[in-house]
């Protein structure tokens, strides 16, 4: 047996320290800080998703329209100088309505590709809901 006290040192070394209400709040602070930083990386990522979506879309419908323009005026072209004099006003007409047409569909189309069905940020809301869920008593 030691009489220096050092055989105190140990058992004090061996058993586990609890540092008390200031510790564990420290630890809590830092998981939902921790929680926060994962949640804002997401919504930074479906962010970034959203914006190249979107200028890719922008992208290919001015290509679309150029050469839409490009294609609709040399079709037009021909078919208006085939068609007897007579009957280019009505021909040009029938094209009108059938340009008409196809523009609206396009239209249609172009605003259904941008509109999800999740919604922009679809990953980020689930993600805060089941977060929510888990707290919730």
């Amino acid at each position: 047996m030691t009489t220096d006290g050092s055989e105190g040192k140990q058992e004090q070394a061996a058993a586990p320290r609890t540092d008390g209400i200031g510790a564990a709040l420290r630890r809590i602070t830092a998981g939902g800080m921790e929680l926060l930083q994962v949640r804002a990386e997401l919504f930074s990522t479906e962010l970034e998703a959203e914006k190249l979506r979107l200028f890719a879309t922008l992208v290919q419908a001015l290509l679309a329209l150029i050469l839409l323009a490009a294609g609709l005026g040399m079709f037009s072209l021909c078919v208006l100088l085939v068609v007897p004099e007579a009957w280019r006003w009505l021909s040009a007409l029938g094209l009108g309505l059938v340009y008409l047409g196809f523009a609206w569909w396009s239209w249609c189309r172009a605003r259904a590709h941008l509109s999800p069905s999740g919604g922009a940020f679809g990953g980020s809301l689930a993600e805060l809901k089941r977060d929510r869920s888990v707290l919730e008593p």
